[in-house]
């Protein structure tokens, strides 16, 4: 059976970024190895506790987010030197990457307490504005330790289809380890301060 686990802020030291990007590499070789036991299923988590946002009467509906193929999917993405990615063994998402950050989005936003204000696709309802996504990364990065997420996002009328604003958001969060746990508890980290950054931008 698949255990959950939502990633929590680990309290081991931390490694040299050498020494990390050398047990990445052990890693990646037994993911493909095959065999063995059913990868652990991990969680992303949508911040809390980041202060009460301005009301507003805008319906914002949050689209889900675009990627690269890559990255559509539930794996969890290491990135080497040479700009090649492949699959941290042991480890996969409880769903596809841009499907879990849309759904914290929006969880953002209600944490916020704007929950009139946001919509989700498919809602019965005619939005004034959609908050349009692109994930361009979302893996660890094997040379540095780092987790390392970017989103670009754009404000776009509805009904006019352009672009009221536009920016890309970034965190780098170093892992605490090189096990899933390790890796996705600082993705985890990395992806909360991206989407505070961007629910406060989205005001």
């Amino acid at each position: 059976m698949i255990t959950i686990k939502a990633p929590l802020a680990p309290r081991t030291p931390l490694r040299k970024p050498a020494t990390l990007a050398l047990a990445l590499t052990a890693a990646l070789l037994l993911a493909g190895c095959g065999g063995g036991s059913a990868p652990t299923t991990y969680d992303l988590s949508a911040p809390r506790d980041f202060g009460r946002l301005a009301s507003s009467r805008t319906t914002l509906v949050v689209a889900e987010p675009t990627t690269v193929q890559a990255l559509d999917s539930d794996r969890v993405i290491v990135k080497d030197s040479t700009g090649a990615l492949s699959f941290l063994g042991g480890a996969q998402w409880a769903d596809r990457v841009p499907k879990l950050v849309q759904v914290r989005l929006i969880q953002t936003f209600e944490n916020g307490s704007r929950l009139g204000a946001v919509a989700r696709p498919g809602d019965r309802i005619t939005p004034e504005v959609q908050l349009v996504t692109d994930i361009r990364s979302f893996n660890m990065d094997a040379a540095s330790g780092m987790a390392v997420v970017e989103i670009t996002a754009k404000l776009v009328g509805d009904r006019t289809g352009d672009i009221r604003r536009a920016r890309m958001f970034s965190a780098r969060v170093p892992a605490g380890g090189v096990d899933g746990a390790g890796a996705t508890q600082a993705l985890d980290r990395a992806l909360s301060q991206v989407l505070i950054e961007i629910v406060r931008w989205a005001r």
